[in-house]
C-alpha cells in the first residue's frame, strides 16, 4: 500500500481508459443529469440501470461498484456526495469519505487505476474551489494498492484549479 500518481485531466469522465471511473451519482442509483446521465448513456442505460437496482442505493459517502459495461473502464464505482448547505451540515466530511469509499471500494475491486470527476460540483451546488481541495487532500492522504488516480475535469477551470492543487 501506497500513494498513487495523481494526475489532471480535462475531459470526459466516460471515455477514461482507467480500471474503474467514479459516478457522482444520487441516493437511488437511477441516473439523472450530468456526471450520472452521461455515464449511464455512455455505458448502457438499461444494464447500468438493472445493474444500480440490484444495489438497493446508496447513501451519501458511501460508494458501490457495478460492471462498467459499454464503457473503457471495467467498473463503475457509484458515490452520493453532499448536497451543498454552505459547508455547516458536514459537507467536507461527506465529500472526503465519497474519495476514501471510492479508493477503498477500487482496492476491493482489484483496479489499479480510477478516475474521479468533480464529485457534487454540479446540481448539488458544491463550491468547485473547495471541492478540488477536498478531492486533491483526501486522494493524496489515503494509502491505496492503486498506481493512478486521474481527478477528470470536465472544464478548464476545474483542470486549472487541480494542476495548481496537484503542484
Amino acid at each position: 500500500m501506497g500513494i498513487p500518481r495523481i494526475e489532471a485531466v480535462h475531459g470526459d469522465i466516460t471515455v477514461q481508459d482507467t480500471d474503474a471511473v467514479v459516478n457522482a451519482a444520487n441516493a437511488q442509483l437511477a441516473g439523472g443529469g450530468g456526471v450520472d446521465g452521461a455515464i449511464h448513456r455512455a455505458a448502457g442505460r438499461t444494464e447500468l440501470q438493472r445493474a444500480c437496482a440490484g444495489l438497493g442505493g446508496c447513501a451519501p459517502g458511501d460508494a458501490k461498484a457495478t460492471p462498467g459495461f459499454a464503457l473503457a473502464a471495467r467498473w463503475i464505482i457509484h458515490t452520493v456526495g453532499p448536497v451543498w448547505a454552505g459547508g455547516t451540515r458536514g459537507e467536507p466530511e461527506v465529500l472526503a469519505s465519497c474519495y476514501r469509499r471510492s479508493l477503498e471500494v477500487a482496492d476491493e475491486l482489484g483496479a489499479r487505476s480510477v478516475s474521479f470527476p468533480a464529485i457534487s460540483t454540479g446540481v448539488y451546488g458544491y463550491p468547485p474551489e473547495l471541492a478540488a481541495e477536498v478531492a486533491v487532500r483526501t486522494v493524496r492522504a489515503g494509502a491505496s494498492a492503486l498506481q493512478l488516480v486521474r481527478l477528470v475535469a470536465f472544464d478548464r477551470d476545474s483542470y486549472d484549479r487541480y494542476v495548481a492543487l496537484l503542484g
